[in-house]
C-alpha cells in the first residue's frame, strides 16, 4: 500500500499525523514502528505531534535531535517513542534500546535518520518520505516495509 499526500502547512501535516495515529490504534494494525525520510526541516516532528495528539499523549512534543529520545505516554497506556539520529554516525547503545522498544508490544515507535539502526527496524513498519515541493508545499508518501 502507497498512500501519497501533498501537504500545505503546518496544521495538514498535523492533521495527517493525527489521520495516522487513528490507523495504529486499530486492533487490527500490525505495524508498530515508522521510519521517517527527509530533510532537516521537511516536517518530521510536525507530523510526530500529530501522531501524539491523536494518540493522547498530553506532554508537548519536540524534536529529539539533541537528546536522540523521547519517550511518551500515550492515553491508553500506551507509549510513543521518537528516535532522532541525525547526529550520530553510529547508533552505539541506542540500538539495544530501539530493539527492545521495536519488541515491546505498548510502543509506538518513530525514527528519523535510522541508517544505523535499519538492522533492527522490523519489516513490517510504515515509511514516511517527506520532500520539499518546488511550491513550498511537501509531498508526504506512506508505505509499508522497504
Amino acid at each position: 500500500m502507497i498512500a501519497k499526500s501533498v501537504v500545505r502547512s503546518a496544521k495538514e501535516m498535523r492533521s495527517l499525523g493525527a489521520e495516522l495515529a487513528r490507523d495504529l490504534a486499530d486492533e487490527r494494525a500490525t505495524v508498530r514502528v515508522i521510519e521517517l525520510i527527509g530533510d532537516v526541516g521537511a516536517g518530521k516532528t510536525t507530523l510526530v505531534q500529530g501522531l501524539a495528539a491523536g494518540l493522547g499523549v498530553k506532554a508537548v512534543v519536540t524534536s529529539p535531535t539533541f537528546t536522540i529520545s523521547k519517550d511518551y505516554e500515550t492515553a491508553a497506556g500506551g507509549r510513543l517513542v521518537h528516535y532522532d539520529f541525525y547526529r550520530l554516525e553510529t547508533a552505539g547503545i541506542m540500538r539495544d534500546e530501539v530493539a527492545e522498544n521495536v519488541a515491546s508490544e505498548d510502543a509506538i515507535v518513530v525514527v528519523e535518520w535510522a541508517e544505523t539502526v535499519k538492522d533492527v527496524l522490523p519489516v513490517e513498519r510504515l515509511v514516511v518520505r517527506m520532500k520539499y515541493l518546488t511550491d513550498g508545499t511537501r509531498e508526504v508518501m506512506m508505505e509499508e516495509g522497504e
